[in-house]
């Protein structure tokens, strides 16, 4: 091999080792939150218990509940607060922002008093630790994804921005595979007294790794030159309105599907407690495994629009006749069938959108444009999916309450879809 074949096969490697250790600072906060949300989730009725006082244990869960809708609500001020850092002063030191305000609020959970230790100042520290979570997330997808995407060249930006997605199915399998460990091996008593601290513990520790990885980051911000006129940083709202009814569908599916629809079953069809924890890995492993094929498929489109049309009419036309599956072969095998199905459909389908949905914007608002539009999403129909499907479902009885959801998500997704001008590649 001659030395200049050498020197560039030198330079190829150094440049992958510099893309890895993109994409695995990028994708870490993500990945933190969706753990984060796994393991409070799981634990919701034992820190209700221990931080809220009430009358019952279906209060104090509700209150519980509460506190960590409370995260959701701060999502789109820090979408806006941290967006508009990383489009003006740069994605890096967005980045490190947010993963160290969501350690912080993961440590103040993780160690924070009981009520019957501190009084009303215990579910005080546990709110301040959901605001900061919520306010970081809020800033983190925008931020983070965006530098996913201006990382690499045209032909590859599905490839990296689906690790976000993966990072997200990673976090939620690593979160409830830590607390089925320690549900099934702490006793009781040294479960409520300390276990149920150690994934908090854990995401704190991630902290540092992040900040460290996100540190030595090369920013993709561009900055104008000298003597340039100045650039606009209006939001374009259109864009925002339609990418945010695109986001619907698969938001609407992911919480329905993934953190209502085992509870609900048990209620109905008297499935197993267990379907919510395989119900939860089965997703986490589906979006973990197959969000870089989807990337990479993405990739191979000219255009992407027509795709998404295509998969968000096929998981709409699914929805009622999954919802009847499950009514007329009640098992744990067809719940699991259904979550493969549909949550397959929604992971095929992110990163084309999310690229799509990137290469409309400008890079002067792009890292707020994408947040705000992610926030508002989640937050209205993500956050609030349990509430919702659950008002729904007392209001008309029917067991296909939360089919309707869905449904509808998936119809705002299409009316989105049309809405929106997909533009050629920035």
């Amino acid at each position: 091999m001659s030395t200049l074949n050498r020197a560039a096969a030198a330079q190829t490697i150094d440049e992958r080792r510099a893309m890895r250790r993109t994409v695995a600072a990028a994708a870490l906060g993500n990945g933190l939150e969706f753990f984060d949300f796994t393991v409070y989730s799981f634990f919701a009725v034992l820190i209700g218990r221990l931080f809220f006082p009430a009358s019952s244990d279906a209060g104090a869960l509700m209150l519980s509940l509460a506190t960590f809708g409370v995260g959701f609500v701060a999502r789109p001020l820090g979408s806006v607060a941290i967006g508009a850092y990383a489009d003006r002063v740069g994605r890096k030191p967005a980045l490190v922002l947010t993963v160290a305000l969501m350690a912080l609020g993961t440590g103040i959970i993780g160690f924070a008093p009981t009520y019957a230790q501190i009084g009303i100042a215990a579910p005080l520290l546990i709110v301040i630790g959901r605001l900061l979570q919520g306010f970081s997330a809020g800033g983190e997808v925008g931020a983070a994804t965006t530098l996913l995407m201006e990382s690499g060249g045209a032909r590859r930006r599905g490839e990296l921005v689906s690790w976000q997605m993966a990072s997200q199915g990673g976090a939620a399998l690593a979160g409830a595979l830590v607390a089925l460990t320690l549900s099934r091996w702490l006793p009781p008593d040294a479960l409520q007294g300390w276990g149920w601290r150690v994934p908090f513990v854990l995401g704190l520790l991630i902290g540092p790794v992040g900040f460290y990885l996100r540190r030595h980051l090369d920013d993709t911000l561009p900055h104008p030159a000298a003597g340039a006129p100045r650039v606009s940083r209006r939001i374009p709202w259109r864009q925002v309105a339609a990418g945010t009814l695109l986001v619907i569908g698969g938001t609407s599916t992911m919480y329905t599907i993934v953190f209502f629809l085992p509870s609900f079953l048990t209620l109905t069809l008297g499935m197993p407690a267990s379907v919510s924890l395989l119900s939860g890995c089965t997703a986490g492993a589906v979006m973990l495994a197959g969000s870089p094929f989807a990337g990479r498929f993405a990739d191979r489109l000219r255009r992407r629009k027509p795709m998404l049309q295509t998969v968000c009419a096929i998981s709409t036309a699914l929805v009622l006749p999954a919802f009847h599956a499950m009514r007329a072969w009640p098992s744990v095998f067809t719940v699991l069938a259904v979550v493969v199905v549909l949550i397959g459909l929604m992971t095929l389908s992110s990163p084309a959108g999310f690229v799509m949905i990137l290469e409309a914007l400008r890079p002067e608002v792009r890292a707020t444009s994408l947040g705000m539009i992610y926030a508002l999403g989640v937050t209205i129909f993500g956050g609030f999916a349990q509430l919702i499907v659950s008002a729904l479902w007392r209001a008309t009885g029917s067991f296909y309450a939360p089919a309707w959801y869905v449904l509808g998500g998936g119809v705002a997704s299409f009316v989105g879809l049309a809405l929106f001008r997909e533009e050629t590649a920035r």
